[in-house]
């Protein structure tokens, strides 16, 4: 079980950090990872991790996961072992009922969408850029409140 769950954990990097389009080059950034595997249980793996595939801006289709703050896309590849270290949040920062919320590169859209889907009463609703969440804040909550509840969805807040 040890080597499927990294297998899969190698799968989602792969996917998160390379534009691949079929399983051909799925299996071989595998291959390169030390993962010698079938078509068959690649497709199955796909299926457990809920891949699917969406258009690029030049029209091609490319594997993607779903949201999930750790495997979001990025635009600089770093190695399987640099990603896993490394969390998507850096800081955030507060403006009266605004706040400011700086992550890593391809990050922000996919800490909003886990802000927006917890359903965080202290909050009205966010705006998400690459690396960059705007936040509303509703009125009378202090940033201290906003932080405590920002806890329990983004990973490694202070």
């Amino acid at each position: 079980m040890k080597i499927k769950n990294n297998r899969l954990d190698a799968l989602r990097m792969i996917i998160s950090s390379q534009q691949l389009g079929s399983q051909d080059e799925l299996l071989e950034a595998l291959k390169k990872e030390g993962f010698q595997l079938t078509q068959a249980t690649l497709s199955r793996d796909l299926k457990q991790l809920k891949v699917a595939k969406a258009a690029t801006m030049r029209g091609s289709y490319v594997y993607v996961l779903p949201n999930d703050t750790m495997y979001k896309r990025v635009s600089t590849p770093r190695t399987l072992q640099e990603m896993m270290q490394v969390p998507g949040f850096l800081s955030i920062q507060f403006s009266g009922n605004m706040g400011v919320i700086k992550t890593r590169p391809g990050y922000a859209s996919s800490i909003a969408y886990n802000i927006d889907n917890s359903h965080i009463d202290e909050i009205l609703g966010t705006i998400a850029g690459d690396d960059t969440i705007f936040i509303v804040i509703k009125p009378g909550v202090s940033k201290e409140e906003v932080i405590t509840a920002l806890r329990e969805v983004v990973p490694n807040m202070r």
